[in-house]
């Protein structure tokens, strides 16, 4: 079995048996094609004929990303997203079948929470980021900046006096902007250019780097929405293993396109996994389908009966990541 119909992933609409069967499908399309998803079922007993509901379909530590070529079929890679990591950390990779999938899901994703990017200047602010190769938010926003095909779209890297006469420009003309940049891009641009957006939505993406003295989700919220004179701080929860983002529009809660889910397990008791509650966060990813659509992140939060989501941070023994998320 080498082939996957991928249409089926896309085609989802929020139906929770069609759901559910497509777990199953791509369960065992990777427990038969992914060698490490397949030995680390064995390690923990796992007897596929027993999973029946997206909860017992067990999840791959995210760690593997680190020392594991994690594939589902065996291909030449499209594409290699790394994780930024420190020089102190090992970096997560992750090996891209077809890098058309990525771009397919993070359009779908952005249509359905945002309309067609054909009606949005897109502005990048991700100094840092886009001195890497191998990032995969600077692969979306790059896409998004092409497929607007507005004018003033672009990175602006640290050019903050540009970057703030576009806005002015863009505000202008009642030109609906998405302004979409890594944490401590966002902090520095509000203070050294602090206005009153109203066309413009601001997205942090996380990513502090120890750049500034670690801030709550709150306080970063708090000084942008000051700065910037906007309402709300949209946010993105998406990272390097993964192909599908969750989006946030405002108040730190985010939800998933329809083929993205997040589960919760217990600290204590990994194989412990709930719907709703606190935890650590377990990611499907059913795009994620020639690597890994079952992870178990290292991100701590709580899930909602809505199935809206809430990042806290990381388990604090848990290596620290570039793009890693504020903690509270």
């Amino acid at each position: 079995m080498q082939a996957f119909d991928v249409n089926n992933i896309f085609s989802l609409s929020g139906n929770p048996a069609s759901f559910t069967d497509q777990c199953l499908t791509t369960f065992h399309f990777q427990y038969a094609n992914n060698r490490v998803y397949n030995e680390w079922c064995h390690l923990l007993g796992i007897d596929p004929g027993t999973i029946k509901t997206f909860k017992d379909i067990p999840a791959l530590p995210i760690s593997f990303f680190k020392s594991h070529k994690v594939t589902t079929t065996q291909f030449e890679p499209d594409t290699i997203f790394e994780s930024s990591g420190t020089t102190q950390t090992q970096t997560s990779r992750h090996l891209v079948r077809d890098v058309f999938l990525y771009k397919r899901s993070f359009l779908q994703a952005f249509n359905l929470f945002y309309g067609d990017v054909k009606d949005w200047c897109i502005l990048g602010l991700l100094p840092s980021y886009l001195e890497r190769q191998h990032s995969s938010l600077v692969l979306m926003v790059d896409e998004l900046i092409k497929l607007s095909g507005h004018p003033a779209s672009g990175f602006y890297l640290n050019d903050h006096t540009k970057l703030s006469q576009t806005l002015q420009q863009l505000e202008s003309d009642q030109q609906k902007t998405l302004l979409i940049g890594v944490t401590f891009g966002l902090l520095d641009f509000a203070a050294d250019f602090p206005q009153q957006l109203e066309h413009t939505i601001v997205m942090e993406t996380g990513g502090m780097k120890g750049r500034r003295k670690e801030l709550t989700r709150a306080e970063v919220h708090q000084q942008l929405t000051e700065g910037l004179g906007v309402d709300k701080i949209h946010s993105e929860y998406g990272m390097t293993e993964l192909l599908s983002q969750a989006y946030s529009k405002g108040d730190g809660r985010f939800l998933c396109p329809p083929w993205m889910k997040i589960l919760i397990r217990d600290e204590e008791d990994p194989l412990s996994i709930k719907e709703t509650g606190r935890g650590l966060l377990q990611v499907i990813d059913l795009a994620n389908c020639y690597s890994s659509s079952f992870i178990a992140t290292e991100d701590v939060g709580m899930v909602y009966e809505d199935g809206s989501f809430e990042v806290w941070g990381r388990l604090d023994s848990s290596d620290v990541r570039g793009c890693s998320l504020l903690v509270v």
